[in-house]
């Protein structure tokens, strides 16, 4: 352990970081893997794959993740903007470059090859995204010259269109929730934030009539008899034959029968294995580093770091929801990853980044530090 007169980068970020926030994701991320020896072998097995070859791959992938997370959490306010700044224009780019290049998966082209590698830039869009609007609504706030409203505004539209045109109704939904409530948190005027609500509601009545995959899982949602529900029954099940303690490590057999047991529906079977008691333990995690990231947030001075913190939070835990919400029936079918816990390498770097940027945003600085936010990004 470094001691506090120690002057080096790494003694510096020891004792700076909040050090809670980093149990929390690391206790998330030895789960990932632990879960995923559950979702994983039946997923590989009729593939032909090794048996442990998804929680080979995810070990791969979260050493890197692990480097992203450090690296970015060491970076100055300014830094921070200029790196989300960066991400944010080359995801954009790449979403627009899926649309006319990417492979066409499930009906949709939201992904970028580069060679064996395969790349979901909307994933990497996301944290960007909310770092470049708390900026935005801060700077409008702290200058009278600088039209940051406007600003944030002009960025929705121009985030979530190439998201649409992919199309990807799940991401674009959370990234316009945690738009809203960054709206809120900025002090604007409620009678705006529900106005803009319902013209988001507005948004989902034109994709329920204008996109039919939206309009299939809606009417799969409301009325089962409507469409294949397949998938959710199986997860339920799951939950019913897991119980409150679950089978036992491996015993699992609804697993063996649920689409995306590896990735969407870990959770189900999460509850066979493991119990209803287990999945409430991973529920408080959640629910710790989202209250944790909130408390720092509210007690932070900056109005950047606390919009930006609040909005980096407010993404992880709906993320969070809305995959936990799917897998018990209570909401249609998103197609969204259970953050650190489902695998996947866009979405574990993605997160990585955004945690990144939430440790650098809410690390104790020196009052002198502080004044970096004056200066340009």
């Amino acid at each position: 352990m470094a001691s506090r007169a120690e002057r080096s980068v790494l003694g510096n970020w020891l004792w700076t970081i909040d050090r809670s926030l980093i149990a929390g994701l690391a206790i998330l991320m030895v789960a990932g893997i632990v879960l995923l020896m559950g979702g994983g072998p039946p997923v590989a097995e009729p593939l032909g794959l090794p048996i442990f070859h998804f929680v080979n791959r995810q070990v791969l992938y979260l050493v890197p993740a692990i480097g992203i997370l450090a690296g970015v959490s060491m970076l100055s306010l300014r830094h921070v903007r200029r790196l989300a700044l960066g991400v944010y224009a080359t995801g954009v780019a790449l979403c627009i470059l899926a649309l006319h290049f990417g492979p066409e998966i499930k009906g949709a082209h939201r992904w970028v090859q580069f060679g064996p590698f395969g790349l979901q830039p909307s994933e990497f869009v996301k944290p960007a995204f909310v770092v470049i609007a708390a900026w935005a609504f801060a700077e409008g706030a702290r200058r009278r010259d600088m039209p940051g409203a406007l600003l944030a505004m002009a960025l929705l539209p121009a985030t979530v269109i190439p998201l649409l045109l992919q199309p990807d109704f799940g991401q674009t939904m959370l990234i316009v929730i945690v738009w809203l409530g960054l709206f809120f948190v900025a002090g604007l005027h409620l009678f705006w934030v529900v106005g803009l609500a319902g013209f988001g509601l507005l948004g989902v009545g034109a994709a329920y009539k204008l996109l039919p995959h939206v309009r299939e899982r809606i009417e799969r949602f409301m009325d089962k008899s409507s469409g294949d529900t397949f998938q959710v029954d199986t997860a339920l099940e799951s939950f019913a034959k897991g119980g409150w303690l679950g089978r036992g490590p491996g015993e699992g057999t609804v697993k063996r029968i649920l689409p995306d047991a590896h990735t969407d529906f870990i959770f189900a079977v999460t509850a066979e294995e493991f119990g209803i008691v287990a999945c409430m333990i991973l529920l408080s995690i959640f629910a710790f580093i989202v209250l944790r990231g909130l408390h720092l947030a509210r007690r932070n001075e900056d109005p950047f770091c606390r919009l930006a913190v609040t909005g980096l939070v407010l993404m992880f835990g709906m993320q969070a929801c809305i995959n936990m919400m799917v897998n018990v029936h209570l909401m249609p079918a998103k197609g969204m990853t259970l953050p650190f816990v489902s695998y996947g390498g866009s979405s574990l770097f993605s997160l990585a980044l955004g945690m990144g940027f939430l440790v650098a945003l809410t690390r104790r600085r020196p009052r002198a530090e502080m004044l970096d936010r004056l200066g340009p990004a």
